[in-house]
């Protein structure tokens, strides 16, 4: 491990981010942070749909901050991606791999071949008629979107070492930056981006569900722009100063906190049907506690509302815990300011080591 570095590249709706590891004798530090803002409609719901202008930001992003290498592991999540719990005959994993396409194509809602598979086992069970089964979770995504995306970062000169499900790189950053001891209880980890809100519910750093919702903090933004008559500067200064729940004194403010309070309810509503959905499924256990980060979770009175509405302890996450931090040429409150959106690009480089 010495030595050894990886990047993270995170394409989110309105920026892209990444993160420089190093990983040394039993600790990894970050060496580099940056981000660069996105023109509207580059990205749209989480897929690249002009990778020009993404590989444009991109360009900028590796000019200013300066990443020592060019090699990079992207993410994906949004429509196009669908995660799947399944039962499959237990075979050899490289049988098993090499025959993924004929053993689940009744479970992937598109053609097989137009389909990038993966399958991560979580546990081995004995079927009633004795056979033995492979329980995982199915991941299918579109290889049309994954195009798009590893288009756009060539196209900026980067070479693309690595697609990971941006849920997992969620799991990687936050489940073992476990401080208070709960890593063998199960958690659910809720990242809210501008489109994109990816939820994952594991278990010791094993996934168990991920959903993956079209839904953020931009929706609430452009819910109080439309209402108001404001431009977007404005409704997301009017977003934050409000938050949900809390007190507003002119006329015109309080129409704004209606809705955001509107919007804001349906998305907490989402997350706690999704997390209903997992408690429904069979062998599902409770949930000890959910995690927040992103950069829709500075959403004030989120995190509040979320517990009330879940019944569940909520935390802010903290994907830079466990790292040492290097030279960033960040101050510690620019890293404070950027840790909750640095979850999904510190995950990502952490996938590249493991």
């Amino acid at each position: 491990m010495a030595g050894r570095s990886a990047i993270g590249l995170d394409i989110g709706t309105s920026g892209v981010r990444a993160a420089e590891l190093s990983f040394g004798k039993g600790n990894v530090t970050l060496e580099k942070f940056g981000q660069v803002a996105l023109p509207e409609g580059a990205v749209r719901d989480g897929e690249v749909v002009n990778p020009d202008a993404v590989a444009a930001a991109v360009k900028q992003l590796w000019a200013h901050t300066k990443f020592s290498s060019k090699k990079v592991v992207i993410g994906v999540a949004n429509q196009k991606v669908i995660v799947r719990q399944v039962d499959l005959p237990w075979m050899p994993a490289e049988e098993l791999k090499k025959s993924l396409a004929y053993q689940v194509q009744d479970f992937v809602p598109m053609p097989v071949e137009q389909a990038v598979l993966d399958f991560h086992p979580l546990e081995e069970l004995t079927a009633e008629n004795g056979s033995r089964v492979l329980r995982g979770l199915l991941v299918a995504a579109s290889r049309e979107m994954v195009h798009a995306s590893l288009e756009a970062v060539q196209k900026a000169g980067l070479s693309p070492v690595m697609v990971d499900l941006t849920s997992f790189a969620v799991v990687r950053s936050l489940a073992d930056a476990d401080h208070l001891g709960m890593g063998a209880q199960v958690e659910a980890l809720v990242d809210v981006g501008a489109r994109v809100t990816n939820i994952v519910v594991h278990q010791g750093g094993v996934p168990r569900f991920v959903r993956i919702l079209l839904m953020g903090g931009q929706d609430v933004t452009d819910a109080v722009a439309e209402r108001m008559g404001v431009p977007q500067e404005q409704a997301e200064a009017m977003k934050q100063q409000l938050g949900l729940g809390l007190a507003a004194d002119s006329m015109d403010v309080q129409a704004a906190a209606r809705v955001v309070e509107a919007v804001g309810a349906a998305f907490v509503d989402e997350i706690r049907g999704s997390l209903d959905y997992y408690l429904a499924s069979s062998g599902s256990a409770p949930i000890a506690r959910l995690v927040l980060t992103g950069g829709g979770a500075r959403l004030g009175g989120l995190a509040q509302r979320l517990q009330v509405t879940t019944r569940v302890p909520v935390e802010t996450g903290t994907p830079m815990h466990s790292l040492q931090v290097g030279r960033t040429g960040l101050s510690p409150e620019q890293i404070a300011f950027v840790e909750p959106l640095a979850a999904v690009p510190v995950g990502l480089a952490l996938g590249a080591a493991s």
